[in-house]
């Protein structure tokens, strides 16, 4: 598989995730966000970029691709930021 079509793999996951989030969340605000996703994606993240990483550690990285496309990219779309975030730090 490329590079470009890991990335658009890795976006359609984050994609899921935030659909099966709103399943279980519906439109409110969840403060407890990181949580939520950690538990989705730790296993199906790490299979995709062959990585292991504990549930903090995901945590941490969502936090962190948050506030960076907040800052360095505000209006970006979510899935693709995510996707190039975590793509950059595992391969």
């Amino acid at each position: 598989m490329n590079d470009t079509a890991l990335i658009k793999v890795l976006a359609d996951l984050f994609r899921d995730a935030r659909e099966a989030h709103r399943r279980a969340h519906g439109e409110s605000t969840d403060p407890e966000w990181p949580l939520w996703y950690a538990d989705y994606l730790q296993h199906r993240l790490g299979k995709r970029l062959k990585a292991q990483f504990t549930k903090s550690e995901l945590v941490y990285l969502l936090v962190k691709a948050d506030r960076e496309r907040e800052y360095r990219a505000p209006g970006a779309d979510l899935t693709s930021y995510y996707a190039k975030f975590f793509y950059e730090r595992y391969l």
